[in-house]
C-alpha cells in the first residue's frame, strides 16, 4: 500500500506551487515593464530630435502606441504591452531618423546656397580685378 504525504509535505508543495506561479507572473510583468520604459525614452529622444515638428505622423503614431502599451500595462495584458511598446520605439526611431535626415537635407542645402553665393562673389570680383 502506497503512503499518503503528510500535511507538511503537501503545504509545502502548494507553496513551492504558488511561489513559482507568482514568480512567472513577475516575470512577465518586468519585461512589460522595461520595454515600455525603453519605449518612453525612445518617444522622448525622437522629441528632442525634433520629430514631432519635423516627423508628426510617425510621433503621433509613436505616442498613440506608448499610451495604449501603458494601458495594456495598467491592465495587466503584458503582451499586448510588450508588442505595443515595441511598435512604439520602432515609430519612434522612424520620426527620429526623419527629422535627422530632414535636418542634414536642410543643411546640405544650405550650404550648396552659401557656396553659390561665394562664388557668384568670386566672379564678380575676378570681373572688377580684369577692368
Amino acid at each position: 500500500m502506497k503512503a499518503m504525504p503528510n500535511r507538511f509535505t503537501l503545504q509545502l508543495l502548494c507553496s513551492a506551487m504558488l511561489v513559482l506561479g507568482l514568480s512567472a507572473c513577475a516575470s512577465q510583468k518586468t519585461p512589460a515593464t522595461a520595454d515600455v520604459a525603453v519605449s518612453r525614452a525612445a518617444v522622448d529622444n525622437a522629441t528632442s530630435a525634433g520629430a514631432a515638428e519635423l516627423a508628426p505622423i510617425e510621433m503621433q503614431a509613436a505616442r498613440e502606441k506608448l499610451m495604449r502599451a501603458n494601458q495594456a500595462l495598467a491592465s495587466k495584458d503584458y503582451k499586448l504591452a510588450r508588442d505595443l511598446a515595441s511598435q512604439a520605439s520602432a515609430d519612434a526611431k522612424l520620426a527620429q531618423s526623419k527629422a535627422n535626415s530632414t535636418k542634414a537635407v536642410s543643411a546640405a542645402d544650405e550650404l550648396q546656397e552659401s557656396i553659390r553665393v561665394m562664388r557668384e562673389e568670386l566672379e564678380r570680383n575676378a570681373r572688377t580685378q580684369q577692368q
